[in-house]
């Protein structure tokens, strides 16, 4: 098993209640800030205190600006219903908020109804995979995961579909991923559409909305295959994107959306 023994490492902190004030330390910065799929998983965290016994459905976060230094986390009940319940949440510093959020929960569901999910790509084993190794001074927070690409896709090398695939997990610790590492790590890819680029260029989220899947309550591995695709691009640089993630049974795990836009300067 591999460890960090870090209390500040991202496993580390999303496995204890995410409250108050919370250092944006190197080591968790994404490209131009404090990793975005990070901090909204530690909003995520916020917002379970509220809703006891009520499951994740679905969290929104809109991001106003990059996180670049600390941030205050700060809840707070919407409604509560007798199935459904909502829970806003923000990431604020003296500058303002930074990322806004809203959280939906509900009531456990009795197995009831057919499910649907969709099917994963064909893809071989991790360990049949190459490491990708990130720049750690583009991206610090890169040290604290291992990708593994699927197919000749890679950010930046002007391929022909948006699209990229790759396995992902943690490296501090062999633990599958639970509701708020799945928050996380369907952040984890660079944005789809740089897989069409040949030039880096920021592709920053605006707005990125996670829902966990029934099949994340058994997974067992610490991998995850994570696909994500650009559906439609805007000549101004608007992007609508996809991503889904399964383990290395198939059993589908997540779903995410993110609406990104192209700064080229």
């Amino acid at each position: 098993m591999l460890s960090t023994h870090d209390a500040n490492a991202p496993g580390a902190l999303l496995g204890k209640p995410a409250d108050g004030w919370i250092e944006a330390k190197n080591h968790l910065q994404g490209f131009g800030g404090f990793h975005g799929g990070l901090a909204l998983a530690l909003l995520a965290s916020a917002t379970q205190s509220h809703v006891p016994g009520l499951e994740l459905q679905s969290i929104t976060g809109r991001f106003d600006r990059p996180i670049e230094s600390g941030f205050t986390v700060a809840s707070s009940l919407i409604r509560s219903g007798r199935t459904t319940a909502a829970v806003s949440a923000t990431a604020r510093s003296a500058k303002g908020p930074h990322i806004e959020a809203s959280a939906v929960y509900g009531v456990p569901g009795e197995a009831a109804w057919q499910p649907f999910a969709p099917s994963a790509p064909v893809a071989p084993p991790p360990q049949d995979c190459e490491v990708f190794a990130i720049p750690p001074e583009f991206v610090p927070i890169s040290t604290s995961m291992e990708i593994r690409p699927v197919g000749p896709a890679r950010p930046y090398a002007g391929g022909p579909e948006p699209e990229l695939i790759a396995w992902v997990r943690l490296l501090e610790d062999d633990d599958p991923p639970d509701v708020l590492r799945s928050v996380f790590l369907m952040d984890a890819l660079a944005p789809s559409y740089a897989a069409v680029l040949s030039q880096l260029v920021l592709v920053p989220t605006v707005e990125l909305t996670v829902r966990p899947a029934a099949g994340l309550a058994t997974a067992s591995s610490p991998w995850i295959l994570l696909r994500a695709r650009t559906l439609a691009a805007s000549a101004g640089g608007w992007i609508d994107e996809q991503l889904d993630a399964w383990g290395p049974d198939g059993t589908h795990l997540a779903t995410a959306h993110q609406l990104r836009v192209v700064r080229a300067g």
